[in-house]
């Protein structure tokens, strides 16, 4: 780099300034190691869940367990564990979608803890699709009240996660308020202990307080590219909560007869989750630092 300069050079009066040296590069080593404890933390919650449901206490939670529940027709000469094969290979789609964001990181723009704490964030979130695919197959498969009750359960975190991705894009790292977060989001499934409908005012909670986090994010330093993300991560959101409440009325059109409503509404919240990855990442780091960056 070239810089005017008083000093005695002998040509034109510039001299060599050093480049500024940048970020540390990871190693391929520290990615992993950091990915393996993003997920890491994903299974301890897993297991606590299903640790915490084993011992019974939510034995008398209301769910809805039996394949009457759901518009597609089981084919008795399938083994079980495909006995509804849309309704369970559709869960396969949630590895997929796990594996692809794990494996993909963006270029993020500040200093190698920006870059750790924002490839953790993503990693947690892809650590929960590869968590949930699994979760909802074995509840297609078994029809047990355990696997319904964890199903419900793990689908609280996954949405307060976007409430601790947006809280980290507008307010930086804040590691002791995420924990609170995603505790009180698990803590709020004891709700279903209280009443029938818990769990669905649990999961409409959420889901205002993941949408309402975006869009707030969106409108203090989104652009053209992040509207659209978001519109379509809210059309698809939209899509899941009324397809899948619609399963057997829609089961009367030719359209969703062999591939239900319930099915479709796998494909939107497939579609909702790759939809707020890529709204969430295309903010790469926290945006107030940023800003206040360019300010100086």
């Amino acid at each position: 780099m070239l810089a005017a300069t008083t000093s005695s050079s002998p040509l034109f009066g510039l001299r060599w300034v050093p480049p500024i040296a940048g970020p540390k590069s990871r190693s391929p080593t520290e990615m992993k190691q950091e990915c393996y404890q993003a997920l890491n933390h994903v299974l301890l919650t897993a297991c606590l869940c299903i640790v915490t449901v084993s011992t019974g206490l939510f034995d008398d939670v209301f769910t809805e367990v039996g394949y009457e529940h759901y518009a597609e027709v089981p084919v008795q000469s399938f083994p079980t564990f495909l006995a509804m094969p849309f309704n369970s290979v559709i869960n396969v789609g949630y590895l997929l979608l796990g594996c692809y964001w794990l494996l993909k990181n963006k270029k993020v723009i500040g200093n190698d803890e920006d870059v750790r704490q924002a490839h953790y964030l993503k990693d947690v979130f892809a650590g929960m699709a590869l968590v949930y695919g699994p979760i909802q197959w074995v509840r297609i498969w078994t029809q047990t009240h355990h696997s319904a009750v964890l199903d419900q359960w793990f689908t609280l975190p996954i949405f307060a996660w976007s409430v601790v991705w947006c809280r980290y894009l507008e307010d930086g790292w804040q590691p002791w308020l995420f924990l609170s977060i995603e505790c009180i989001s698990l803590a709020s499934y004891g709700l279903t202990l209280f009443h029938h409908l818990g769990f669905d005012i649990a999961l409409a909670c959420h889901i205002l307080a993941a949408v309402w986090s975006a869009i707030h994010v969106h409108q203090e330093y989104g652009d053209p590219v992040s509207a659209t993300y978001i519109s379509l991560a809210l059309i698809s959101c939209l899509g899941f909560i009324v397809l899948k409440l619609g399963d057997h009325w829609l089961a009367q059109w030719p359209l969703f007869k062999e591939l239900t409503g319930h099915f479709w509404s796998k494909i939107c919240d497939i579609m909702q989750f790759h939809f707020a990855f890529l709204f969430l990442t295309h903010f790469s780091s926290p945006q107030r630092c940023i800003a206040e960056e360019k300010n100086i």
